[in-house]
């Protein structure tokens, strides 16, 4: 039960933060962080995660780790399922708390993403996906 409060927790953070960087202050003219505040943001979310409770789980908070690392034979694949059910909460937590946090106020497409015209370069699905999975395989080759 630890390693799975440790994987929603940490997911949640990760969501919290990286996301919530995105929505509160990558856009403002003046103030913003921009596309390198965000993605310090999620980096250093992952970071403390990684200190704070990675030893007891691992630190995968992300569906895409865990499967990644189950397909590589580096985690047994019975506790793939809890694992994902408590990042996929941990995540719909953090983007519930940050949708209380955004409701009433004007944010535009709250925390959407993606390819075409939802991409802020307007990059198609190919370039994403192959984005997502060189970023996603590094990611695994440094924290494992």
């Amino acid at each position: 039960m630890k390693k799975l409060f440790a994987e929603f927790f940490g997911t949640f953070w990760l969501v919290f933060g990286g996301c919530g960087t995105a929505l509160f202050a990558c856009g403002l003219e003046k103030v913003g962080v921009g596309y390198v505040g965000v993605s310090l943001a999620f980096g250093l979310t992952v970071l403390t995660m990684a200190y704070a409770v990675g030893h007891i789980s691992g630190g995968h908070f992300n569906p895409a780790v865990t499967l990644g690392l189950v397909c590589g034979g580096r985690f047994k694949f019975g506790l793939a399922v809890p694992y994902i059910v408590s990042q996929v909460l941990g995540g719909i937590a953090a983007a519930a708390c940050l949708y209380l946090i955004f409701k009433g106020t004007d944010v535009g497409g709250f925390a959407s993403n993606g390819y075409g015209e939802h991409s802020p370069e307007h990059y198609g699905f190919t370039a994403c996906a192959i984005t997502e999975i060189l970023l996603t395989a590094f990611f695994l080759i440094i924290i494992h």
